[in-house]
């Protein structure tokens, strides 16, 4: 009997007691291959000496002090180090403790810019369906992943959504990328101007689509369309890279393989590799200035915001994939990854797409194939091919609602990026496995 309140009630989860590399360890003694980084968190994989190291260090000098009365060298530093290789225009850090936390404080700094610009009409955010930006209240309602939303939103603010670029689902036959990207990003400027373009805040994106669609990227030059819109009409571009950033698709951020740089960038996730719970927001210098030169400071915060040792994780884990070079491996091993997915997958009758960049990929699974219509969500494919998959030693991502928030199975996979050949093998054979069985086991098979 447990005392916890599990994300499912009536699972029995193993217990786990240790991790080294790539792999958790569970109580039965059982080894399990975390190709998913658990949700794309562990980038170093488990017991990396230098962050324990680093850890210990902090802890000895100093576990917490509030930062409505102190600073920390370890934030002071990460802040330095993530502001040295941020996108042009971003000029500050505020830490926080996750990625919900970060998009909430991304979404009232662009309130209270407009505020402190004497715009205090602006109210509206623009997000896109089928996204995922956290859950908390605010987070959730800029979401656009229906079955999260659905129960709660008698409590959530007004949000509006426009289609996700989409390629798989929604490029049309013959349509070029180009056309497909001028077209999606069109539909930020219709909903704009259908709102009042003097009453918008911000546009909310994943640059790459995370857990929701399945390591959806964009198409052509979309990103580069859509900052032109926010200019054209001075909303803010908020980039959500919670998930696809800190160089899980082989760029430090997602949005450099796009040539774009945001207003607003939430991270979190590989930030502190899930050593601890660290995230932030990375601010430009037209925002911090509105504030400075306003009412001098940032109406929000939270207890353990900036704390001492989840900068010293946060820290540790970006120096280590500096000094490593491990972005290189993304990269490599991220067409290794592509390369290995395709020739075991790619003929698969239930296998529509395989899609992402660098070690973050996602596999889209239909009932048919040629037609793209996908598995009657009653079945729960995810949910079994999260089974198949533990039962093999294998930790990935299986989410439903690919499409519209109910419809749709995906798998995510994003492996620590200490990858090597073998261990994409050892990945792709295990998911190849999991997908076989669990396809096979449906009532339609």
């Amino acid at each position: 009997m447990t005392h916890i309140l599990h994300r499912a009630i009536h699972s029995r989860m193993p217990v786990a007691v240790g991790g080294k590399g790539i792999e958790l360890f569970d109580a039965e003694g059982k080894a399990y291959i975390d190709a998913s980084g658990g949700a794309a968190v562990s980038c170093l994989g488990h017991a990396h000496p230098a962050v324990l190291a680093a850890l210990h260090e902090q802890l000895d000098r100093l576990a917490y002090a509030h930062t409505g009365f102190f600073t920390s060298q370890a934030a002071e530093e990460l802040a330095d180090l993530l502001i040295e290789d941020a996108p042009a225009g971003l000029g500050h850090v505020y830490l926080v403790s996750g990625g919900s936390e970060a998009v909430e404080a991304a979404l009232k700094m662009a309130r209270q810019y407009f505020v402190e610009k004497g715009e205090p009409q602006r109210r509206h955010i623009i997000a896109r369906r089928q996204s995922y930006h956290g859950n908390t209240l605010g987070a959730l309602a800029a979401g656009g992943n229906e079955w999260r939303r659905e129960q709660f939103k008698p409590l959530l603010i007004e949000t509006h959504h426009i289609d996700p670029c989409y390629a798989y689902r929604l490029q049309q036959p013959g349509e070029s990328d180009e056309a497909y990207a001028a077209r999606a990003a069109g539909q930020l400027e219709e909903k704009i101007l259908e709102l009042g373009a003097d009453e918008v805040i911000a546009f909310v994106a994943e640059p790459v689509v995370g857990a929701t669609a399945g390591a959806v990227p964009p198409v052509a030059d979309y990103l580069k369309r859509i900052r032109a819109i926010c200019d054209r009409y001075g909303v803010l571009l908020i980039l959500d890279e919670v998930m696809c950033g800190m160089g899980r698709t082989g760029t430090l951020h997602a949005c450099e393989q796009d040539g774009v740089a945001p207003d607003l960038m939430t991270i979190a996730k590989g930030l502190g590799g899930g050593y601890q719970p660290v995230g932030a927001v990375l601010l430009s210098e037209k925002i911090f200035d509105a504030f400075s030169r306003g009412s001098g400071f940032f109406q929000h915060g939270h207890t353990y915001m900036g704390h001492p040792m989840a900068a010293a994780a946060g820290l540790a884990v970006q120096q280590v994939i500096r000094r490593e070079n491990l972005l290189a491996n993304v990269v490599a091993m991220g067409a290794e990854l592509e390369r290995q997915l395709t020739e075991r997958l790619g003929n698969h009758h239930h296998v529509g797409d395989i899609r992402g960049r660098g070690l973050f990929r996602g596999v889209e699974l239909v009932a048919d194939r040629a037609g793209k219509r996908p598995f009657d969500s009653k079945l729960k494919l995810n949910a079994l091919i999260k089974k198949e998959a533990m039962a093999r030693g294998l930790m990935v991502y299986p989410m439903g609602g690919t499409i519209d928030g109910r419809l749709g199975d995906h798998v995510l996979i994003a492996p620590p990026f200490i990858v090597d050949r073998a261990d994409i093998g050892h990945i792709v054979e295990r998911l190849g496995d999991a997908i076989d069985a669990a396809t096979s086991a449906l009532p339609h098979a």
